[in-house]
């Protein structure tokens, strides 16, 4: 098992691909397992190839996600898709990208440990329903959670790790690398190529 764990019960269950995903994202747009259901404007499910080979995680929405209910679309979302169209080819069509938790932190805070647990089971079924070859964890949130690990991402990134049926590839939010500039970006690129290889990806 992966150390994600769990699965979210009810319709969800038994259901494949991007049916699956629907029914599920459905349940998760009313939920209230946590304050942050009376803080968010909407919940942040996922957005992406629900058969996609490649899959990004990250931490939580932020403002613009928030707003426009989709991962990543603000400054870091816009570095992370440039990063992957140049050391990848790719763009969203032919990937899935989700967060840990679901619906902005107020202030765009840390989640909580308690907010983490109980939005897990959504990040479950989600890998569970995607199937993805490889993982791409963006920060020390994803990356501790999905590696079952409690070392930041400094520590583990630059090399890959199997946890279940995917490869883990933990890279830094790209948000830390607007921060730092250009030795992060640097080696989110690297990462970003770790992945490629690992998935087969030639063009």
């Amino acid at each position: 098992m992966s150390p994600v764990g769990g699965a979210v019960g009810g319709p969800a269950g038994g259901a494949a691909g991007g049916s699956g995903l629907a029914v599920l994202a459905d349940e998760a747009a009313g939920c209230i397992r946590c304050p942050l259901s009376a803080t968010r404007t909407q919940v942040v499910f996922g957005v992406g190839d629900p058969s996609a080979d490649l899959m990004f995680v990250g931490e939580a929405p932020g403002r613009d996600e928030d707003l426009q209910g989709e991962p990543f679309v603000g400054r870091s979302g816009r570095l992370l898709d440039r990063l992957v169209a140049e050391e990848m080819g790719v763009d969203r069509s032919r990937f899935y990208i989700a967060n840990v938790v679901k619906c902005r932190p107020p202030d765009n805070r840390d989640p909580t440990a308690a907010e983490i647990t109980a939005c897990r089971p959504y990040l479950a079924s989600q890998l569970e329903l995607i199937a993805p070859v490889v993982v791409v964890s963006l920060g020390n949130f994803a990356t501790r959670l999905l590696l079952g690990t409690d070392q930041g991402i400094t520590k583990v990134r630059g090399r890959s790790y199997p946890v279940d049926r995917f490869q883990l590839v933990p890279t830094y939010h790209p948000a830390a690398a607007l921060r730092s500039g250009g030795v992060v970006v640097a080696e989110m690129r690297a990462d970003l190529i770790r992945a490629k290889q690992l998935l087969g990806w030639t063009t």
